[in-house]
């Protein structure tokens, strides 16, 4: 079995729209907890609006290993590049401008600056970021209204001590239907962290914009939601209010799963389903030659759509009203390379980053913001 990561996969085709499907391993069982870890994972630039026989539009290129996305309310997007530390704004086809270079971020293996998220009513100007310091992974409020890129914006540290490592730093966050923080950790490479309900590696975390523990947490004075997780950078929820989560797996399966308040997942007891009491089964899973897992969107069709990075796809998954999975349905394979991050676009189609710069096989225009229809029957 190939070992779980991220490395290149063959040199990408340019052609039709790619639409393979692949018979998802539904909740079969696998475990092996040994083996190796995953590799690591792994300026701006002219942009162009162009399509190609995909059906994708590239909306922008030249970014530098593009990490979060997010979609503001005036229809233009902030993207953020993990090794530059650097924050654009961007609008769909036209110049982006660069709002800040975050300051305290320490970049290295798969760490550096992450996710961004967007307080609800706010325009921009003010986010969130999970980044990489020299001393942990945190997730901090940068506030750049009124100053000059080329000034420190103001900052103020949400949530700290999320143990950092070369590897598995999650970087996932997210604001709920709850209007509260999800921050997604990895287990910074020891596993046996996230069956620790007293580290914050390997959880999901549910905080206040205070960074205290959200009322109706599992443990009241704990800011852990849901625990044994491996690595996750994909979160969304559906319109019944179900919680979506993408997570790497090792050597043999990545996976989906609903996520529900103070469930564990089994890492590392399991990869993949669990045969034992006390773990919650993955929803879907997939060989990780297929997958790589990073970003997750509930899209406006109301099924699931995951970025794959070694994959090299973006996974189409239906989802009908009661939370049931289909067969899912592969999009984009080897199109465009690595995929990281995947958001619902404002007029309601998806916009995909690529993520080739770092350890991909780059083409001219790499990286890019794709805009990416959504599949018809």
């Amino acid at each position: 079995m190939a070992v779980s990561g991220h490395g290149a996969g063959p040199r990408r085709r340019r052609g039709l729209w790619a639409l393979t499907t692949l018979t998802a391993v539904l909740v079969a069982c696998s475990s092996g907890t040994s083996g190796q870890q995953e590799g690591s994972e792994e300026g701006s630039g002219s942009n162009e609006q162009a399509s190609d026989g995909t059906g994708a539009t590239t909306l922008a290129t030249g970014f530098d290993v593009p990490w979060g996305l997010v979609v503001l309310d005036d229809g233009q997007a902030l993207v953020s590049e993990r090794d530059t530390a650097q924050v654009f704004r961007q609008p769909p086809g036209g110049e982006r401008e660069l709002v800040t270079v975050v300051p305290g971020v320490q970049p290295g293996g798969e760490g550096g600056l992450l996710g961004l998220a967007v307080p609800p009513g706010e325009d921009g100007s003010v986010f969130l970021a999970y980044i990489t310091t020299e001393q942990d992974n945190r997730v901090v409020e940068v506030d750049t209204s009124g100053a000059d890129p080329d000034e420190e914006p103001s900052v103020r540290v949400v949530f700290d001590g999320i143990p950092k490592a070369g590897n598995h730093n999650g970087g996932r966050i997210a604001y709920g239907p709850d209007d509260y923080l999800y921050v997604t950790t990895g287990d910074a490479s020891d596993g046996a962290s996230a069956q620790d309900p007293d580290s914050l590696g390997g959880k999901i975390l549910r905080v206040t914009a205070e960074g205290d523990p959200a009322p109706d947490n599992p443990d009241p004075d704990s800011p852990v939601w849901s625990l044994g997780h491996r690595n996750v950078q994909g979160l969304d929820w559906d319109s019944e209010g179900r919680m979506w989560a993408s997570e790497f797996g090792q050597n043999d399966l990545d996976e989906v799963n609903q996520i529900t308040p103070g469930s564990n997942y089994g890492w590392p007891e399991c990869e993949g389903p669990c045969d034992q009491d006390g773990f919650t089964d993955p929803i879907l899973t997939w060989a990780t030659s297929d997958a790589s897992p990073s970003g997750l969107t509930v899209g406006p069709d109301g099924d699931i759509y995951v970025a794959a990075l070694r994959g090299e796809s973006l996974w189409h998954v239906p989802m009908n009203q009661d939370g049931e999975l289909g067969e899912a349905e592969r999009l984009l394979q080897g199109d465009f390379g690595r995929l990281r991050s995947v958001v619902v676009s404002p007029d309601d189609q998806l916009w995909v980053l690529t993520n080739n710069t770092a350890r991909g096989d780059p083409d001219d225009g790499d990286d890019r913001l794709l805009e990416v229809p959504l599949p018809t029957d």
